[in-house]
């Protein structure tokens, strides 16, 4: 008996779904992709429900005819290609012809479409792959798609949908990736009846600013080069804009966006050294290449490229990003903006005579009485009563004066021991190491650095009271103490990630922690992803001590912030949180703040390097150890380690 047949076509069409259409987001990509490749001038996105309850785009491109509206929707159909040697040739974004069928399987779709030399257009409604009516009607010239009820027959994929916001998150993301490389066309995006991005036609930095903000267009640089296997064009951050995470990173290959790890480490090559190597910075580089040159056709979502020329390519990227980093250095900082400023003050000339009142130099009064040679008193015995001196100066009695007038300076003045009573010696300072609360074997300082400017690579003290006695502090970063076993190691900054860790899951549900507000509220931009993001976790901030107020529009007001956080960038923390929740995945309430717990608490914590005093090394350790788990911080690094006494033996044998 035969096993093998063919499938039905609206299982091929959900089979298809599965890795298509994943989520609302997808379905936006799709239709506003096919809107693009119709010359579309302007594109609104209308979601509802973040694209359960429905999503509709509506171009003012082409249109289709009867014909074509229905033939759209059959598996493979597609206008871009006609044979196999077209897929070298591509200009357009989409040419599989699995889009519209892939929605349909999984959706209710309605389609209004009109080409302009129609008089009529068509509608047409399809549900789970099936027609359902198709009739003339009047409407605009171009098309208008809706999706209702996205995945109503495919329960599990439903089940599984993210959080409205996250989800609106996801649509705002990929309808960025297509706003940036068509800044000459229009979008509008409106969720639950609230416009979150209005943009109109302007230049490729107009339309960067108007998405992610002018604080970010105002730190990108220019790279431009060209030359006969690519064009590359676009902008990267200053060094200055770098951070470890939350970044605009687009790379663009003809019009079409793209993954690419290869040439993400070409940027950052180019950067080496000029930012910390944890850290990144935005950028938005577009490639223009032969088509022939490029296969975009081995993923479904066709964002990953393969590229003919991709070593060359890497290192035509790499001298372009530093030819825009050396232009950077190398041109100096005019300020023209010198209205309200003071003229230059001109040179003492005694011999200018223009001048209706001619410059005097400036005259200098001297107290006559004033002595710089003169010993100082004894500061720890009562004022002795002055007489009048030769010359009617006023001296003390039982100073030794010269003939002069002058003190005299070869008689020390009295009871000088005084002033060093203050200064011990060394050997008196220094904490006894000997003993249970020492390291064993260490009886004495060997040596002392000279230059006392620099910051000692090793701090010794003792702490009374407690169960620790002496620490040792090693590069700022390290706290050292004995114990039974050996030395114990322990990391200062992640033992502080720790503490706070452990204080912000605290707040939890009950009060908000206190806020140290602004004397000026500040006002910052954020991307439409961001604003979603934000929208979700605004609770959430509230109980961490942020006072934020939502202005709309993408804009928010940050008349707060967390107490502890003096010289941290609030802006720059928000913007880490922001993207620490978008990349969290499917979390519930509680481990959603608790990412948001421990990005404030890297941001509040004791920074690598700063020295501590022997008390704060002690309260540090104390609280530590009340946590509920020392040994590691909250992403599970290493905090304490414990060097053994024998390991300590065996290296002296």
């Amino acid at each position: 008996m035969d096993t093998i047949h063919l499938l039905p076509d609206s299982v091929a069409n959900q089979i298809a779904a599965g890795e298509v259409i994943q989520r609302p987001a997808s379905v936006v990509k799709e239709l506003v992709e096919n809107a693009v490749d119709a010359g579309a001038h302007r594109i609104d996105i209308v979601a509802v429900d973040a694209g359960r309850t429905s999503l509709q785009v509506i171009d003012d491109g082409k249109g289709m005819s009867e014909t074509d509206a229905r033939m759209a929707f059959e598996r493979h159909a597609t206008s871009k290609i006609q044979q196999a040697a077209d897929l070298f040739t591509l200009t357009t974004m989409g040419f599989r012809g699995e889009a519209l069928p892939s929605i349909a399987s999984v959706a209710q779709v309605e389609l209004t479409t009109r080409m302009a030399d129609s008089e009529l257009g068509t509608h047409l409604v399809l549900e789970g792959s099936r027609v359902v009516s198709q009739e003339p009607t009047a409407c605009a010239v171009g098309a208008n798609f809706i999706v209702k009820n996205l995945f109503f027959n495919v329960p599990a994929r439903r089940k599984f949908l993210k959080t409205n916001q996250t989800e609106l998150s996801n649509i705002t993301s990929e309808l960025e990736r297509i706003v940036l490389v068509h800044p000459d066309i229009a979008f509008t995006l409106t969720h639950n009846g609230s416009t979150l991005l209005s943009l109109t036609p302007s230049g490729l930095k107009q339309r960067i600013a108007s998405v992610f903000g002018n604080r970010l267009a105002d730190s990108l640089l220019p790279v431009e080069v060209e030359t006969p296997m690519v064009s590359i064009c676009g902008f990267v951050g200053k060094p200055e804009a770098s951070r470890k995470r939350g970044l605009q990173q687009y790379f663009f290959v003809n019009n079409r966006y793209m993954r690419h790890p290869y040439f993400h480490r070409a940027v950052q090559e180019a950067f080496a050294r000029l930012i910390p190597s944890d850290e990144q910075v935005p950028y938005f580089i577009y490639f223009d290449v032969p088509p022939a040159d490029i296969d975009v056709n081995i993923h479904p979502t066709k964002t990953e490229i393969k590229f003919e020329n991709e070593q060359a390519i890497w290192q035509i990227l790499l001298a372009a990003v530093r030819e825009a980093l050396g232009r950077f250095n190398a041109v100096p900082t005019i300020d023209f903006d010198t209205e309200g400023r003071p003229a230059d003050i001109p040179v003492f000339n005694p011999l200018d005579t223009s001048r209706q009142t001619p410059l005097q130099a400036p005259t200098v009064k001297v107290d006559p009485t004033f002595n710089p040679f003169r010993t100082s008193p004894d500061l720890t015995s009562p004022p002795t009563p002055l007489s009048e001196g030769r010359g009617g100066s006023l001296r003390r009695s039982g100073e030794s004066w010269r003939a002069d007038g002058f003190p005299n300076s070869n008689k020390p003045p009295q009871n000088w021991e005084t002033l060093y009573q203050a200064l011990s010696p060394l050997e008196d300072q220094l904490p006894s190491l000997t003993g249970s609360e020492g390291i064993n074997g260490l009886t004495e300082c060997q040596a002392v650095l000279s230059d006392r400017s620099r910051t000692p690579l090793l701090r010794t003290g003792q702490v009374g009271g407690g169960s620790f006695g002496s620490f040792l502090q090693y590069l700022g970063t390290y706290m050292v103490t004995a114990v039974e076993s050996g030395l114990m190691f322990i990391d200062q900054h992640r033992a502080h990630i720790r503490i706070l860790y452990d204080r912000y899951i605290n707040q939890m549900g009950s009060t908000p922690l206190p806020s140290q507000h602004y004397l000026f509220p500040e006002v910052m931009e954020l991307s439409p992803a961001d604003a979603a993001t934000f929208a979700e976790i605004e609770p959430q901030l509230q109980r961490l001590g942020f006072d934020v107020n939502d202005l709309g529009g993408g804009a928010i007001s940050i008349i707060g912030y967390p107490a502890g956080l003096d010289g941290v960038d609030i802006q720059r923390l928000l913007v880490e949180l922001l993207a620490a929740v978008a990349d969290r995945g499917t979390l519930t309430a509680e481990q959603l703040f608790g990412k948001m717990a421990l990005t404030l608490a890297r941001a509040a914590a004791i920074p690598v390097g700063q020295v501590l005093s022997q008390a704060e090394m002690h309260d540090l350790v104390e609280q530590l150890f009340a946590t509920t788990s020392p040994n590691y911080t909250p992403d599970g690094h290493l905090i304490v380690s414990i060097l053994p006494q024998d390991t300590i033996e065996k290296l002296f044998k």
